[in-house]
């Protein structure tokens, strides 16, 4: 209460926000002078001075006197950037260190290994600190984002492995026509099997999310009450090549109700992205949001190798992601706040609902809208209800700070490093939990960058099971029989299906009176009753996306359901094209272009959709 005191008598704050501050402060995880600085009522340089004057600690400037390089192994700047400390100078065996949060000094020194039990402090800005750990090990932080992941548990490494697959892909291929010129029957059918397998399979999984979903309670989220504690909630912002989007990005994060002073915006950039970074310098960020960024290292450019590096640079102790198109409805913070609050210690991440600004742009638009509508409106909340892991989305999921620090973040390899995490997750025995709050996002409306998007989406889908089935047993006994079942079910299925979904083609060829392979072993009967069983497959897809679209609230997208059976060809295009890569360039980012519709470019919007 001095420091609280001393700002009033030097006339520094009014009595009132001093009052305003310190009620703030009993419902939030921060400090007085956070909430001070976030309300534009006193500068970072005043606070620092007046917290030196009551701590007896003298300020320094790393431009004037600059750290000494021979210190920088005293910690590892993973502790240096968690309680934002930075060793500076010594005298003989007398280490003195430079803090940035004076609030936290005591969490700090309980925290210091014993062999620094007896070391000095200084006070330095926190924008310096960060910037000083950055610049001294920034390759020691990019070489351990790659790495963050034991060998086991990742696909880097895969190069070598892929050029022997690679070698042998020409001999597979020769085998397999010998095989099918000596048997076209038998490997036909073995191929059409195991489409109608993974067709029946995928079909009662949907049925079962289906019915689950309509079995199920809304849940109403809770908004925090006056008693809870809010928590300091920190969302990384990857952006890559995003100079025509980033300005509006800015915009609508500054449309989100959270307090300021809880807020940690860490919009993570790379250095070699010179477009980008150049747009961002010439825009004015508010306290609250600032910039990391990531070194170039190994030439590997990854979101989730951006992710990992930025980890150790945030504040908060629930972790957000949100893309660079997205537009997160103004009270998601809130939301998840409380979700968090209310729910069990084992759910440790939280799947936000994604939705389209951009839906009637053209057909293949509509069509997107209407697919994801359905993923995560219906199947992804009712496969949560199974009991089942989950692939998560790429973007609104928030975790809490331990748990992805267990994990150890990302596989920085990984192009599809979201459903990665949610089986993972999974395996340390954390459970996931959906979010009613929607993000909306700008759909991909062009076929090629459509088919390039969803190539490596599916190239991940087969890296992520690859690396999750290297030793199934293994497996088996972290899941449980329940999810290691539902991660067949899920991933396996999914590449089947988009991979093998020519041979159901021809068996509605078929049933309509085209030639099919199987015509002469098996009885007409039998075909047009199995084409009747992938029509019944189909309505059921129907009837999910009519439910989906239904709780969306934008009618006008009924009549393009009747369309989807010619929209997910393009699927089976991109899965082949994944497969490739697989096979040449695992690690590839096929990167989608943002802001190349009117809607990514606007602040405001007046979503008909709903959560």
């Amino acid at each position: 209460m001095a420091f609280a005191r001393a700002l009033i008598e030097r006339e520094l704050i009014t009595p009132w926000q001093l009052f305003f501050a310190l009620r703030r402060q009993r419902r939030w995880n921060t400090g007085l002078a956070s909430i001070l600085k976030t309300r534009g009522w006193a500068t970072d340089e005043l606070l620092t001075n007046l917290q030196s004057e009551f701590l007896g600690l003298p300020v320094v400037n790393f431009s004037k006197r600059p750290i000494d390089p021979k210190l920088r192994h005293v910690l590892p700047p993973q502790f240096c950037l968690r309680h934002c400390v930075v060793p500076w100078a010594s005298n003989g065996d007398q280490i003195t260190l430079a803090a940035g949060r004076p609030e936290r000094l005591s969490t700090l020194k309980a925290s210091l290994p014993p062999r620094l039990g007896t070391a000095e402090f200084v006070l330095a800005k926190e924008e310096d600190v960060f910037k000083a750990i950055q610049n001294s090990a920034s390759h020691a932080l990019a070489d351990r984002a790659e790495g963050r992941l034991p060998p086991h548990q990742s696909c880097r490494g895969w190069t070598k492995q892929v050029r022997r697959a690679s070698s042998l892909v020409p001999v597979f291929f020769i085998l397999l026509l010998l095989a099918f010129s000596m048997s076209p029957a038998g490997i036909s059918g073995m191929v059409m099997g195991w489409a109608l397998l993974s067709l029946s399979l995928v079909t009662l999984l949907r049925l079962a999310t289906l019915l689950s979903h309509l079995g199920a309670h809304t849940k109403v989220p809770q908004i925090p009450t006056a008693l809870d504690r809010l928590p300091h909630i920190s969302v990384l912002v990857p952006l890559y090549q995003e100079t025509q989007i980033a300005h509006a990005l800015i915009r609508r994060l500054t449309r989100l109700t959270y307090p300021r002073a809880l807020l940690d915006i860490v919009l993570v950039l790379e250095e070699k992205d010179a477009l980008t970074r150049e747009t961002i310098a010439h825009t004015q960020l508010p306290q609250w949001m600032r910039v990391v960024e990531v070194p170039a290292g190994s030439g590997l450019t990854t979101k989730p190798r951006a992710l990992n590096y930025a980890l150790d640079f945030c504040r908060g102790e629930i972790i957000g992601i949100w893309d660079a198109e997205d537009a997160p409805a103004r009270d998601q913070l809130e939301q998840v706040a409380s979700h968090f609050a209310h729910a069990d210690p084992d759910v440790a991440c939280i799947q936000g609902v994604l939705d389209y600004y951009n839906p009637y742009t053209n057909w293949i638009s509509r069509c997107f809208s209407i697919e994801y509508a359905s993923w995560f409106r219906v199947i992804l909340p009712g496969l949560i209800r199974l009991g089942f892991a989950i692939p998560l989305g790429g973007t609104t999921l928030f975790l809490r700070r331990g748990a992805i620090d267990r994990v150890r973040g990302w596989d920085a390899h990984n192009v599809t490093e979201d459903a990665d995490l949610g089986i993972r997750l999974a395996r340390f025995g954390y459970r996931t939990e959906m979010l009613c709050s929607v993000t909306q996002e700008e759909a991909n409306c062009r076929a090629l960058p459509w088919i390039r998007q969803r190539s490596r989406w599916l190239k991940g889908f087969m890296v992520t099971y690859l690396v999750h089935m290297r030793r199934p047993r293994l497996l088996w006994r972290e899941l449980g029989p329940r999810r290691f079942f539902g991660f067949q079910l899920v991933f396996l299925t999914a590449i089947s299906q988009f991979l093998l979904a020519p041979a159901l083609w021809l068996l509605w060829a078929a049933a309509f009176g085209m030639p099919h392979p199987l015509e002469n072993h098996v009885a007409a009967a039998t075909v047009t009753w199995l084409a009747v069983g992938t029509a019944l497959a189909a309505c059921l897809n129907g009837a999910i996306a009519l439910l989906a679209v239904a709780r969306m609230n934008r009618p006008r997208l009924y009549p393009f359901i009747l369309t989807m059976g010619a929209y997910f060809p393009m699927a089976t295009l991109a899965a082949y094209k994944g497969l490739y890569e697989l096979l040449t360039a695992p690690y590839y980012w096929d990167k989608t272009e943002h802001g190349k519709t009117k809607e990514a470019h606007q602040v405001d919007f007046d979503p008909t959709a709903t959560g």
